[in-house]
């Protein structure tokens, strides 16, 4: 126990630990208080910022943490989330993970720190144990984009979306298609790779495991999986980037190689990004409700913070075939 190793009172302790810097001189000397927070830390403590706050009142603040801002996905799905805020009286403060646990759990306790009222994770890793963490510390949180365990979560049904590409490429008679899934860690990657592979499973036809490539879901990593995949045997008739960054990196790799957009290889994206459509050859991809998602995500954690138990939710994506699919077709949704 804390006080006994420090040779103070318990209410010393809970004093010390809860109280912000300034106010630390009230309950101990500078020394004492010290070894409290050095031993408190020693013992992995970490402070419930959420129990005080039942005791005063709810924080405004709403701490919201992405892998990378720039990225238009989650630019577009943190709007949703500000523009709900704001309806909701709250305010928000994003930062960026990186996708990297060390800075995830960093950020996690600046957020903490600044006594957000609760937390929005739009970087979710599966099977990670830090969320659990997080949870088990009190802290309301929903995640966003991506799912992991049995936290609440708002998603687009990616498993769908995939679904929706499989069978548009097989309607089209392609058989070989290779796919640029994205993180291993990703819901977002897994999800919609699972689809495309179960829907050529129902069609009898087993994607090989060479044909799916990990990587990032930029530019730069569609280029790099799209490279791997046209080096080790024959050109595949269809790729699917999980991504439309990944997407627009792998067109590039097929203009370099001399490849025709559709004829030779047919490509698809994911999000329908602006940039889809104004590409050189627009691009097939899934539309996936990335404001909403972040509307709704604010909304349920104003659920969560007060008390309400909720279920995910997963919203429908959209498939929209442009030319990259097909020389003649039309924009269809």
């Amino acid at each position: 126990m804390i006080a006994e190793e420090v040779g103070v009172h318990v209410s010393t302790v809970s004093r010390v630990l809860t109280a912000a810097d300034a106010d630390v001189s009230r309950w101990a000397a500078p020394n004492t208080a010290e070894r409290i927070r050095d031993t408190a830390r020693k013992r992995g403590y970490h402070r419930n910022v959420y129990a005080s706050n039942l005791r005063t009142a709810r924080s405004n603040l709403v701490g919201v943490i992405v892998p990378r801002l720039q990225d238009f996905v989650l630019a577009t799905v943190y709007e949703g989330i500000e523009e709900a805020a704001i309806e909701n009286g709250l305010s928000t403060f994003v930062t960026n993970s990186l996708d990297r646990e060390e800075d995830q759990r960093t950020r996690t306790e600046m957020m903490l720190e600044r006594r957000v009222g609760g937390l929005i994770f739009g970087d979710a890793h599966l099977d990670n144990p830090f969320l659990d963490e997080i949870r088990s510390r009190g802290v309301p949180t929903v995640l966003v984009s991506r799912h992991s365990g049995d936290h609440v979560s708002v998603t687009c049904n990616d498993y769908l979306g995939g679904r929706l590409v499989g069978e548009h490429l097989l309607a089209l008679g392609r058989r070989d298609v290779a796919i640029l899934a994205g993180m291993s860690f990703a819901s977002t990657g897994q999800d919609r790779t699972q689809g495309v592979i179960d829907a050529y499973r129902d069609a009898g036809i087993l994607i090989p495991p060479d044909r799916v490539v990990h990587g990032g879901f930029d530019a730069a990593g569609g280029r790099a999986g799209a490279e791997a995949i046209l080096a080790t045997r024959k050109y595949p008739d269809a790729i699917f980037a999980t991504n439309d960054f990944a997407a627009i990196g792998a067109l590039g790799v097929l203009r370099d190689r001399g490849l025709s957009v559709p004829d030779d290889v047919a490509l698809v994206g994911y999000n329908d990004t602006p940039l889809a459509r104004e590409m050189m050859v627009p691009l097939t991809t899934v539309r996936s409700p990335m404001h909403q998602m972040g509307r709704r995500a604010l909304e349920m954690l104003i659920s969560v913070m007060d008390g309400k138990t909720i279920s995910s939710e997963r919203l429908d994506p959209t498939l929209i075939i442009r030319t990259s699919t097909s020389a003649r077709a039309d924009e269809t949704g």
